[in-house]
């Protein structure tokens, strides 16, 4: 008899508010967050602790989960504002918290013990011993280290009982699990407590002893070379293997990318998701889909280690960036009748241009901008970045969907 499919969860990142809605809006089941301090991505806006709470209960009237982020290891000096930060969470109330320091499960365990704990990659779980070990710490879910083949983590969903999360789309970093010296040796700034500098993705040179001002460069193109530079995961092509693996939660990479880059990410996992769930047998990976993920700004995509294929984690040598960056013009801010909307503009656009409009279900949606004119309703030729412009389009849309240049 066959094994009865588990719909696992669809995980955002949300760096700021308007990310936050966004991932919501796009079909997150649940989202990952941090506050102002004690995570790894300190330069992604993030939230104060007043926004945290409004965080938490816009994701709840949405009936999305928020995951908060304490996932740094910490230092002596920090261990009394570690206490102080974990009686802070009892009042935002998130249902996870992301910890990988020992140290600070421990704390949380007794400061916070209603709130779940999800345990970071940073901590490299790599085998179900493991699993088990923070299984019967108490510990709700592992996200388990990139490093791993899909085997193998099916064999820790097959021996644990606790819920495991991987990430399946997004950046990866060249080192272990992100456990990384680069940024610390070359900028002072520790990618382990989320200051990293991201030199991995620079370039570099060799230098022969004996001449020392000539440059040798490694390069693969005319712009240098990327040992360091990993390729960027994307698993749209193998969602069924990752159901059929039991995973509890599918993972996205990005607290630090734009809402442009979110909304394809989300809208596209959620959609491949679905549609297998709701026929497995029926189900094929959409040329759409496809076309969505490599669109957005993107380096060289891989399965990375999900395979065993070598070919897959080698450095990525190809262009170094790829997509559109540029087609992104703004989101919905209100609809103000059947055919007009308020937009707020990102990027220049021009009265003739032909725009997609991307919505939560469905593809992408071209059209023509019947009527052009500022928030004041007067008739404009273009709509300049950092304003707001009223669209007549002849398709519907809805606040928070995004509108692109075709």
């Amino acid at each position: 008899m066959p094994k009865k499919l588990i719909k696992p969860e669809l995980l955002a990142p949300a760096g700021n508010f308007e990310k936050l809605e966004i991932a919501i809006h796009y079909g997150a089941d649940a989202v990952y967050l941090a506050g102002k301090d004690f995570s790894l991505r300190n330069f992604s806006g993030n939230f104060t602790d007043s926004e945290l709470i409004e965080a938490v209960r816009t994701a709840h009237d949405a009936n999305v989960k928020i995951y908060l982020a304490c996932n740094i290891y910490s230092r002596n000096h920090e261990q009394s504002q570690i206490k102080s930060f974990l009686k802070k969470v009892s009042k935002i109330q998130p249902d996870a918290i992301i910890i990988s320091d020992p140290g600070i499960i421990m704390q949380a365990q007794k400061i916070i013990p209603h709130v779940d704990i999800h345990l970071s990659t940073q901590a490299n779980t790599t085998n179900y011993n493991t699993a088990l070990f923070w299984q019967k710490l108490g510990v709700k879910r592992v996200n388990l280290a990139r490093e791993l083949s899909l085997n193998e983590i099916e064999e820790i969903t097959q021996s644990t009982q606790i819920e495991t999360e991987a990430f399946i789309h997004g950046a990866m970093c060249i080192s272990y699990s992100g456990r990384c010296l680069l940024s610390n040796v070359l900028t002072n700034r520790d990618s382990n407590r989320g200051l990293c500098s991201h030199p991995c993705r620079w370039k570099y040179a060799v230098v022969e002893e004996l001449r020392p001002n000539e440059f040798h460069p490694l390069m693969e193109d005319s712009r240098g070379s990327y040992i360091f530079n990993s390729k960027d995961l994307c698993m749209i092509e193998h969602i069924p293997a990752l159901v059929n693996a039991r995973i509890s939660s599918l993972k996205l990479e990005g607290r630090m990318k734009g809402i442009n880059y979110l909304a394809s990410m989300v809208k596209t996992y959620r959609n491949a998701i679905d549609a297998y769930m709701e026929s497995p047998e029926a189900y094929r990976v959409k040329k759409e889909w496809q076309k969505e993920l490599f669109q957005v700004f993107h380096r060289a995509y891989s399965t990375g280690f999900y395979f065993g294929n070598s070919d897959e984690q080698f450095p990525n040598t190809e262009n170094i960036h790829q997509g559109k960056i540029h087609s992104f013009i703004g989101k919905v801010l209100e609809c103000l009748d059947e055919k007009r909307y308020l937009v707020e503009i990102r990027n220049k656009i021009n009265k003739n241009d032909r725009i997609e409009i991307l919505t939560p279900n469905g593809d992408a949606k071209e059209s023509c901008i019947l009527d052009l004119t500022d928030p004041d309703q007067n008739p404009i030729e273009n709509a300049q970045p950092n304003s707001r412009a009223i669209f007549g389009m002849a398709h519907s849309c809805q606040p928070n969907d995004i509108i692109r240049k075709i």
